[in-house]
C-alpha cells in the first residue's frame, strides 16, 4: 500500500483554513489517514481538493472531520498545527491532557513563538517541530472542499525539539511532498525566520502609515503586485537590524536565519521592489483591507497580518534585541506604530518564560537542543 513508505500515517490536521486544507488534502492524497478538527464539520463531504497554478487537481479522501478535540487526537503520530500563532497558547492547554510521550506537534509555519507555547507539552514528551516556511502558496476556493496551491518550493527547512526527531520528519515531510527537507541546527533558526514578521510588518507599515481611525481608502491595492520602494526600504532595515541580533548570540548556529536580500537574490530597495512584484504566485493577492461600502475600504487588524506577525512576529524579535542589548530603532518604530493604530494589549513576552537575560536564553529548550544534544 501506498503508505507503507512513510514513517507515519496517523495525521491529525488542526484548522481547515488555507494551509490546513492544503496539508490534509496532500496527506490524504498519499494514502495516509487523515483527520481534521475543524469548528466547522458541516461545511465537508470528507473530499478535499488542490488546484494547482497549472489547474491540474489533487483529490484526498478524509478519515474524520470533528470539531471533538477528544476524538480528534486519538491514536494520532503527528498533529498539524495551522491555527495562527496567537492560538498557540490556548490550543496548547487544550491538548496537554491527551499528549502521550513521542506525538509529533508540527506546526506549520513554526514561527510565532510555538517553543514557548508548546513547552508544557514538550516537558511531557511531545515533539515539537517547526518549518521555516510553508510548502507553498495556499488560498481557499471553497472551505471544506477545495484550495488553490500555487509555486511549491523547491526544498523545506526543519527544527525539531528535542532535535534527535528532526531527520524522521524531515523524511516524512520530504516524502509528502516531493521536495527535499532540511534540518536546521536548533529552533531559533525557525523562530527568526525573516519572511512574515519582517516582510508582512515593513509593507502593512508603509502602506498605512497616514492612517487614524475614520480614514478610508479608495480601493484595495495588491500587497505584492503594488510593492512600494518605501516597504522594500524598511524591509531591508529591518532585515539588517535582525541579522544584527543573530550576530549577538554567538554561542548558537544561527546561520540559516538568511537575510532576505539572499533570500529574494535583491541588495538594492529597487531590486527587492521589483523581485517581490514579480513572484507570480503572490502579485495577485490583495491587502488586508475590508471594504465597508462602495469603493471604501478600512485596514483589517482582524487579519493575521496583523494579529499574528506584530504581536507574536516582530515582537519576539524585539524582545531578543532587548535581551542581547540592541537597538532596532526601524523595528521598535514599526512595532510603536502599531501600537498605537491598534490599542492592541496581546505580546508575546520573553519574561513571561522566565527568560530576561541572554544566559537564560542559551539553557532554555530552543538553543539547548542544537545539533550536540
Amino acid at each position: 500500500m501506498i503508505q507503507n513508505q512513510f514513517t507515519y500515517n496517523n495525521i491529525l490536521v488542526i484548522g481547515g483554513g488555507n494551509i490546513g486544507t492544503q496539508i490534509a488534502c496532500q496527506c490524504a492524497s498519499k494514502g495516509l489517514s487523515v483527520t481534521i478538527l475543524s469548528s466547522k464539520p458541516e461545511a465537508y463531504d470528507g473530499t478535499l481538493e488542490i488546484i494547482n497554478e497549472h489547474n491540474e487537481k489533487t483529490c484526498g479522501k478524509i478519515k474524520l472531520i470533528t470539531n471533538s478535540l477528544r476524538d480528534a487526537i486519538k491514536d494520532q503520530e503527528i498533529i498539524f498545527v495551522t491555527y495562527p500563532s496567537f492560538k498557540f497558547e490556548q490550543l496548547a492547554d487544550d491538548i496537554l491532557p491527551y499528549i502521550r510521550p513521542g506525538i509529533i506537534i508540527c506546526v506549520m509555519p513554526g514561527t510565532g513563538g510555538a517553543e514557548f507555547s508548546f513547552r508544557k507539552c514538550i516537558k511531557v514528551g511531545a515533539i515539537l517541530c517547526g518549518l521555516q516556511r510553508v510548502p507553498s502558496v495556499a488560498r481557499l476556493i471553497q472551505y471544506g472542499k477545495s484550495v488553490k496551491c500555487e509555486g511549491l518550493r523547491k526544498e523545506l527547512f526543519l527544527a525539531s525539539i528535542p532535535h534527535f526527531a528532526s531527520d524522521n520528519v524531515a523524511l516524512f515531510l520530504s516524502q509528502l511532498w516531493n521536495i527535499p527537507c532540511h534540518v536546521l541546527p536548533n529552533y531559533l533558526n525557525v523562530t527568526l525566520t525573516p519572511s512574515n514578521p519582517i516582510l508582512h510588518t515593513a509593507r502593512l507599515k508603509t502602506m498605512f502609515s497616514d492612517y487614524i481611525p475614520g480614514k478610508t481608502y479608495c480601493r484595495n491595492p495588491l500587497f505584492y503586485g503594488e510593492w512600494t520602494m518605501e516597504a522594500s526600504e524598511l524591509l531591508i532595515k529591518q532585515d539588517y537590524e535582525l541579522q544584527n541580533i543573530c550576530s549577538k548570540l554567538k554561542k548558537l548556529d544561527l546561520s540559516y536565519v538568511r537575510s532576505l536580500k539572499l533570500h529574494y537574490e535583491s541588495n538594492t530597495s529597487l531590486d527587492m521592489t521589483n523581485k517581490l512584484k514579480s513572484i507570480k504566485s503572490l502579485n495577485h493577492l490583495y491587502s488586508p483591507l475590508k471594504q465597508i461600502s462602495n469603493n471604501c475600504w478600512i485596514p483589517d487588524f482582524e487579519s493575521r497580518y496583523f494579529t499574528a506577525d506584530f504581536p507574536y512576529g516582530l515582537a519576539i524579535i524585539e524582545e531578543l534585541a532587548k535581551i542581547v542589548d540592541l537597538e532596532t530603532p526601524n523595528i521598535s518604530e514599526t512595532m510603536n506604530w502599531f501600537k498605537k493604530i491598534t490599542n492592541y494589549d496581546n505580546y508575546f513576552n520573553l519574561s513571561y518564560y522566565g527568560i530576561n537575560n541572554i544566559c537564560l536564553l542559551y539553557t532554555s529548550p530552543s538553543p539547548r537542543d542544537s545539533t550536540s544534544s
